[in-house]
């Protein structure tokens, strides 16, 4: 008898997912309301498309077993995609100081356009996975019970039909309606939170300087700790020989404008100004894109008292983060892996497999949760949140480890992989970590950016701020 599953959304979590369940459907149905493009290009539903997307290694990992026989990273790499070693590739300024370079690039993550990401996933899965078939239509309702959904209502060109289904994945983002869905199941006991510091993106594309395509993706992150709106910036390589200008800053004072030149002047404005002063000499391609839909939202469904059987809920629709930490798209492949393991190890029938899927997913969430909330907590004017007994303790430890971090290569190993998700929280428990962070760092605070003489003469030629 054939099999179906539907997968709702065509972003990168729904494209996973649906990699996932290809290896025990025989016919998987991605259903998304958009018109996708036929290549890299932005697409509507996908409002912070167009702001900085940072690929890490985890997720990277997490992709490459969802898709076998194809490797993600050559493929985005061939695409266009660069790829940055944390360790020797970044320059980085905290709030506890620059981060030093090392020899040992320690983890790798990927930067480019989402829109070129999704299209290279997209692309894949579909070369590469069994009855995987995209459908323009709109979601309605699940159908089905509490106990088990059978399928769903959507709407398309054609009008409003049952699509019956074997298993059913909601990727479908953060608008999701999976609340009001299940509650019309009768699971109406799902929980919710939502802390938002008010944060605006503003993005701008330079092309790369002549002589400085190999310069390292510069950050300026904000301070939460000061009692003042977080400002942060960044230069990323993307493809096409261009730069992505990302920045971004909470609310009451710290948005970045829509303006150019106002644009320039915030970069400017910044803990150090080496982000404007790079831009300066670069020649824009675009305006400035402007975005708000960047506060973090949990639905705690893992906690349901009952959870029917055959659905699983992933990527933006399970949790979204603030874009500032770089972490929303390594979750939801992940997420999509934890499927994918559950589906090969027990089948699509097995009992309670739903809620497995459910939990174990969970757990990325759970430590992406916590760097975002604990950090966004501090900025004045965030509402849903205020700094807790939990929050003041992991962020004195947080602080803690990244300032030895700065001057500390085992501290500084332990933060790379915990933030490129190669690692879970409890690798900063080590004991090699631990004395190490409590020791405090054997090298001083650098001064000023850790540039090599090359980078500094492409930062003076840059310089048009006469700083």
């Amino acid at each position: 008898m054939s099999r179906r599953a539907v997968v709702i959304g065509a972003g990168l979590a729904g494209m996973l997912a649906a990699a996932a369940l290809s290896a025990v459907a025989d016919e998987v149905v991605v259903l998304d309301r958009d018109d996708l493009p036929e290549g890299p290009e932005h697409r509507k539903g996908l409002p912070q498309g167009r702001h900085a997307h940072l690929l890490m290694a985890g997720g990277l990992a997490a992709m490459e077993d969802l898709v076998p026989g194809v490797s993600m990273r050559k493929h985005l790499l061939a695409a266009g995609a660069h790829e940055i070693p944390l360790g020797s590739g970044m320059v980085a300024l905290t709030p506890e100081g620059w981060f030093r370079r090392w020899r040992h690039p320690g983890p790798r993550m990927l930067t480019c356009t989402r829109a070129l990401l999704d299209w290279a996933v997209r692309g894949a899965v579909l070369d590469n996975s069994t009855g995987v078939v995209i459908r323009k239509a709109r979601v309605l309702e699940l159908t089905g019970s509490r106990q088990r959904v059978t399928g769903v209502r959507l709407s398309s060109a054609a009008g409003e039909e049952d699509l019956a289904a074997d298993f059913v994945v909601d990727a479908s983002g953060r608008g999701s309606r999976i609340v009001t869905w299940l509650a019309g199941l009768g699971v109406e006991d799902v929980r919710e939170r939502t802390v938002d510091a008010g944060l605006v993106n503003a993005t701008r594309l330079y092309r790369t300087p002549e002589g400085a395509g190999r310069f390292p993706l510069t950050i300026v992150q904000a301070d939460p700790y000061q009692g003042r709106p977080g400002r942060s910036g960044m230069v990323l390589p993307i493809e096409g020989d261009r730069w992505m200008v990302s920045l971004a800053g909470t609310r009451g004072g710290g948005e970045p404008p829509s303006d150019p030149d106002a644009f320039l002047r915030y970069t400017l404005d910044l803990p150090d100004p080496i982000v404007g002063r790079l831009i300066s000499g670069a020649e824009p391609l675009t305006d400035v894109h402007v975005s708000r839909s960047t506060s973090n939202h949990r639905r705690y469904l893992e906690k349901a008292r009952s959870w029917p059987e055959r659905l699983v809920v992933l990527g933006d629709a399970l949790a979204t983060f603030n874009p500032a930490y770089g972490q929303g798209m390594s979750v939801a492949a992940l997420g999509a892996r934890e499927l994918d393991r559950e589906l090969r190890r027990s089948g699509l029938d097995a009992p309670g497999l739903a809620r497995r899927v459910q939990r174990r997913a969970a757990r990325s969430v759970d430590a992406a949760w916590t760097m975002a909330v604990s950090q966004d907590v501090w900025y004045p004017g965030t509402r849903g949140g205020s700094p807790g007994i939990a929050d003041r303790l992991v962020t004195a430890c947080t602080r803690r480890m990244i300032r030895t971090a700065t001057g500390s290569y085992t501290a500084a190993s332990a933060v790379w992989d915990v933030t490129s998700m190669t690692a879970g929280p409890t690798r900063l428990l080590r004991p090699s970590t631990v004395l190490a962070t409590l020791s405090g760092p054997p090298l001083p605070a650098a001064v000023g950016a850790p540039l090599t003489e090359d980078e500094r003469a492409v930062l003076r030629r840059l310089n048009r701020t006469g700083g």
